[in-house]
């Protein structure tokens, strides 16, 4: 097309995309002015490894560990519902706020629906009561310091009921409940909304001098991806695009990414930014459409290009899935590198979407509270004299860290993705202090149950906490906020560890 034959550019669209996406200043100063006010990024849903409609089971949730679980748990914005005995008793410990079902782990027949329907993971931090003997001290100071300072004994139920029995019986209930898939969905169309409208614009050739132009609307419970691409100009490409995400999106628990689309038989692009630049590179991934035929797309993170401007980025990492700054849909007359689409051609298109989510998700969905020891009475080489009194004292207490034991290999026998807690003596104190983890059931020493609490909470975020088992302890360093990724990065699922003995 000869220079006398250009069409014309519309410099007003360019510069209300440049507007919608905030990418000047000056743009987002004149938004204020006009409007009194200008958007703001949101994020459409904080996709953190716990579905945010999901439900945490927390069983011993009025013990010492469990009621902080439930606090913390809270603090984070997680729906959760605590298996109690005693509702009245319960109330009076969690507050009148908390979701409250009964029921005994001992007693199978009460884990029912009403106590497992939409509970999407569990935190188990059960265990049997032990209290001074009769007539030994009730002072609360000498028992929160743990059986070190007084003469023990089990009341109630027994180690074997509790530590054995009823972890079994919570597992084989999850394992009928809790969903096959843990699948998260990034944005459902066939749920509309103003933020949802707000967060998409589009980008289209116009910002490089052509001509083309689409938008995005929400219609029939669907998200419209339609408009018009045009080659003038040396144009063809149509675009919408998400506004950078408040924080970025973590995805690194999953596999990839399923479109829910209906096309019109044309070829597009998926793309995701790990950047907040707005003209920076992206990671694409091309597939065809079905004309008038609602299809899956499924597509796979490692197979997801580096692209700038339609050109590869060669040596480029693969996508840095914990940092998702945002989303793109794209027509375009180029594959990549120069190659041409093979099922583009210019004119009117039109591509539906219902949703756009997750598959392939990897985390933990059963977090068992047990104790250091549990692998140490009777193993040959151990000098009770330098053990801990829960150790000296295992058959005196009803062989409670052999049944917590038994009660571990019920989980990791069970097919469900678990992380396994064992933590050294526990103590009333604030915590806030680093953690120090290790596998082979070898530590001695204390952690806060405040900390083991949280750590209970974060392990359902992590993937390197799937199918786990370790001790922790306090260190000396007190911190103000705890890396965990990296703290269970460091660890290695229980199939790789060489003979060790659970």
């Amino acid at each position: 097309m000869t220079e006398s034959k250009r069409a014309q550019w519309d410099f007003g669209r360019f510069f209300q995309t440049l507007t919608f996406f905030e990418v000047l200043p000056f743009c987002s100063w004149i938004k204020l002015l006009t409007q009194g006010k200008s958007q703001n990024n949101q994020a459409p849903v904080e996709v953190s490894g716990v579905d945010k409609v999901g439900i945490i089971l927390v069983a011993g949730a009025t013990g010492g560990v469990g009621k902080r679980v439930v606090k913390q748990l809270h603090k984070d914005s997680i729906p959760v519902r605590c298996l109690v005995r005693d509702i009245d008793r319960a109330r009076a410990v969690l507050g009148d706020e908390v979701d409250l079902v009964a029921g005994d782990i001992t007693k199978p027949e009460t884990l029912n629906p009403l106590v497992m329907t939409n509970v999407k993971a569990v935190i188990c931090a059960t265990a049997v009561r032990v209290q001074p003997v009769e007539g030994d001290t009730v002072d609360r100071a000498k028992y929160n310091q743990g059986v070190k300072f007084f003469q023990p004994e089990i009341v109630g139920d027994t180690p074997e009921n509790v530590e054995y029995g009823g972890v079994k019986n919570l597992v084989e209930a999850a394992a009928k409940y809790l969903p096959k898939s843990i699948d998260k969905i990034i944005f459902d169309f066939t749920q509309p909304s103003t933020e949802l409208q707000n967060l998409w614009g589009a980008v289209d050739d116009v910002v490089m001098g052509g001509v083309s132009e689409s938008n995005i609307k929400l219609v029939d419970n669907t998200a419209l991806f339609t408009g018009n691409v045009s080659t003038a100009n040396s144009g063809g490409f149509a675009s919408v695009r998400t506004k950078n995400f408040t924080e970025p999106l973590d995805l690194s628990a999953y596999e990839g990414i399923d479109l829910r689309i209906k096309g019109d038989g044309k070829r597009y692009k998926f793309l995701m930014r790990t950047e907040s630049k707005w003209d920076g590179p992206a990671y694409s991934y091309s597939f065809n459409t079905v004309p008038n035929i609602w299809t899956t797309i499924r597509i796979p993170f490692a197979d997801m290009i580096a692209v700038f401007r339609a050109k590869t980025v060669k040596d480029s990492p693969a996508i840095n899935q914990s940092e998702i700054c945002s989303l793109q849909l794209m027509l375009s007359k180029f594959e990549y590198d120069g190659e041409l689409n093979p099922n583009f051609s210019p004119g009117s298109f039109s591509l539906q979407l219902e949703s756009i989510k997750t598959y392939g998700g990897k985390l933990p969905q059963f977090v068992l509270v047990s104790s250091a020891g549990v692998t140490r009475p009777g193993r040959p080489g151990i000098n009770l004299d330098e053990e801990p009194p829960a150790v000296k004292l295992n058959d005196q207490l009803g062989g409670i860290l052999t049944w917590k034991l038994k009660g571990e290999d019920s989980l990791r026998e069970s097919g469900i993705s678990y992380t396994i807690i064992r933590p050294c003596a526990l103590t009333e104190e604030t915590g806030g202090k680093e953690y120090i983890c290790e596998q082979g059931d070898n530590i001695k020493g204390k952690i806060s149950r405040n900390d083991i609490a949280t750590l209970c909470v974060e392990a359902l975020k992590q993937t390197n906490a799937c199918n786990i088992t370790f001790e922790v302890k306090e260190g000396e360093k007190k911190l103000d906020k705890s890396d965990f990724q990296e703290l269970f990065a460091q660890l290695k699922p229980d199939a790789q560890l060489v003979n060790q003995s659970f």
